[in-house]
């Protein structure tokens, strides 16, 4: 009788539920023009969101650092040390390092005042591309750019303000991957002279069945070390920009 009676009693002390909440998505018709455009201002913020990373790889110094860096790890045919993470991340902080200049001036003239609601967002997109067309063309080789041009089969820009930015990003793209190979060609030159010389030293001993990484490999990690590798890599990288 006790156990029914248990059994049977409500608890007075139960937690009250709590109310799931329910989400509704709809799709209405447009009534207004004004509704029309803001739907159209999410999608854009939207993918301009997801093309962020990309923006961020193709428009910065991002592409030229970890170019730099994945060649300095194949150089020292240390397989995968440093980790992609360590070499992703420095590059990144690398890219900030480098960019702040122009980010500073981004966050200035451009999200600051859009913010404030003193400035509309085509005039807010518009001085953010100021300063990255600084840097870029700064970085851009005057070929890369007559060559988009003329595939483009427009007009010859009279000055740098009538070059479509739709043009000048893959000039800076093409730039910077031909500076990051000369660098990295540059990057490999001391270590082929180790890797000759630990070879042709085996040859001559006559340790044929010997592999010469596994010799000239200690070798390159102590000149590596020596020379303070990473500092003269990152300064190098950094005054590249210059």
């Amino acid at each position: 009788m006790a156990a029914i009676l248990i059994l049977s009693t409500p608890a007075v002390n139960a937690a009250p539920l709590v109310p799931a909440p329910m989400i509704n998505i709809g799709v209405e018709s447009a009534t207004e023009p004004k509704d029309v455009a803001l739907s159209l201002q999410i999608l854009l913020t939207l993918t301009v969101l997801s093309l962020a990373p990309s923006l961020l790889i193709m428009m910065t110094s991002f592409t030229r650092i970890v170019i730099i860096l994945s060649f300095v790890r194949s150089a020292l045919a240390t397989q995968q040390m440093p980790p992609n993470q360590v070499l992703i991340g420095l590059a990144l902080f690398l890219t900030f390092f480098t960019m702040s200049p122009y980010l500073g001036q981004v966050n200035q003239n451009a999200l600051q005042p859009y913010l404030a609601g003193s400035l509309a967002q085509e005039a807010a997109l518009t001085e953010a591309l100021k300063p990255m067309r600084e840097f870029m063309f700064k970085q851009t080789r005057e070929n890369d750019i007559a060559l988009f041009v003329n595939l483009s089969e427009k007009d010859r820009p009279a000055s740098r303000d009538d070059v479509p930015t739709t043009t000048l990003i893959p000039a800076f793209i093409i730039s910077e991957l031909k500076t990051a190979f000369q660098i990295g060609f540059l990057i490999y030159i001391p270590f082929i002279v180790i890797d000759m010389v630990v070879a042709s030293t085996l040859m001559s001993m006559g340790m044929m069945m010997v592999p010469p990484v596994m010799i000239s490999l200690p070798f390159k990690i102590l000149l590596f070390i020596l020379v303070d590798g990473w500092h003269l890599i990152v300064r190098s990288a950094i005054l590249s920009f210059n």
